[in-house]
C-alpha cells in the first residue's frame, strides 16, 4: 500500500521526448519523401500538442503548404514583433487564405514589457540581441508553452550557421521537426513552380531571407540567402533556432548524408 502511494505521488519531470526518440525518427524516416513523412506523423497522433511555426518569410509557402494539403487544423503560429513589413503581414493573410489554414495564430511581444525595455522601440540599433529576445523569443516562448512538438522551416543550404539539419532534434523537452532540413533552392523553386504558390512581394527586390523591417536588408550576388539579415553584426540567428544536433555519420564515407 505504502509502494503505491509513493507511485501516486510520484511527478514525472521528464521531457516529453529525448534524444533517443529523435534519432529513431530520423532513422525511420531517411529516404521517405516530406509528405508521406508528415501524413504519417500527422495520422499517429505521436506529436502531442504540435504547432507550425512560421515566419511567413520567403520560403514559407512551401512548408505550409506541404503541412496544410495533409491537414488544415495543424495550428499555424506567426510571431509579430511589431517591426515587421506590411508585405510580410500582406503575405501572411494571402498565404491563410489561399492555403485554407484553419488555425492561424499570432502571438506578440507584450505591451508592459516593451514600454520597460524598449520604451522608444530603438533597442534593435544597439541592441538586436536583446531586441530579438524581447520581441520574438520570449514571445514564442509563450507560443510553445503548451506544445510537445513543432514544427520549423529551417534549411541546411540557407546559411553555414545551418549546415547538417536533421529532420528531428530535441528542443528544451520538445520534438523539433524540420521537414526542409534537407531540401535545396532548386527544390523550393521547383515546389513553387509546381503549385504556384504566390511569391513574398519582397523577395523580387532582393530580399532573400525577410526578418524585421529594420535588420534586413536586400542579399548581394554571391552572398548567401542570410546575408541581409543583421548586416554588420555578429549575430546570424535570431535565438528561437539553438545549434543543430548533427545527423550521425552513415559510415560510408565520412560524410553526412542528405535524407530526401
Amino acid at each position: 500500500m505504502a509502494e503505491a502511494a509513493r507511485k501516486v505521488d510520484t511527478i514525472d519531470v521528464r521531457p516529453d521526448f529525448t534524444q533517443a526518440d529523435a534519432d529513431a525518427l530520423n532513422q525511420r524516416f531517411e529516404g521517405v519523401d516530406t509528405t508521406t513523412m508528415l501524413k504519417a506523423l500527422f495520422d499517429e497522433r505521436q506529436l502531442g500538442e504540435v504547432a507550425v511555426v512560421s515566419s511567413f518569410g520567403t520560403e514559407s509557402a512551401v512548408l505550409l503548404h506541404l503541412v496544410a494539403a495533409v491537414d488544415p487544423t495543424i495550428p499555424v503560429t506567426f510571431v509579430d514583433t511589431l517591426k515587421m513589413f506590411p508585405e510580410t503581414l500582406e503575405y501572411r493573410d494571402t498565404l491563410i487564405s489561399l492555403l485554407g489554414i484553419k488555425n492561424a495564430n499570432i502571438v506578440a511581444p507584450e505591451a508592459a514589457v516593451l514600454a520597460e525595455k524598449d520604451e522608444n522601440g530603438l533597442r534593435w540599433s544597439y541592441d538586436p540581441d536583446g531586441c530579438c529576445e524581447i520581441r520574438k523569443v520570449e514571445p514564442l516562448a509563450r507560443a510553445k508553452a503548451g506544445l510537445n512538438s513543432w514544427i520549423s522551416g529551417r534549411k541546411a543550404f540557407q546559411s553555414v550557421t545551418r549546415n547538417n539539419i536533421p529532420r528531428f532534434e530535441i528542443d528544451d523537452g520538445r520534438l523539433k521537426i524540420n521537414p526542409l532540413g534537407d531540401w535545396i533552392k532548386d527544390d523550393l523553386e521547383a515546389y513553387f513552380e509546381k503549385h504556384d504558390l504566390p511569391r513574398h512581394p519582397l523577395e523580387a527586390e532582393g530580399y532573400l531571407s525577410v526578418g524585421c523591417a529594420p535588420c534586413t536588408s536586400k542579399v548581394l550576388p554571391g552572398e548567401d540567402p542570410r546575408a541581409g539579415r543583421w548586416r554588420g553584426w555578429d549575430k546570424s540567428e535570431c535565438g528561437i533556432h539553438e545549434d543543430v544536433t548533427p545527423l550521425p555519420d552513415n559510415g560510408k564515407d565520412g560524410v553526412n548524408d542528405p535524407i530526401f
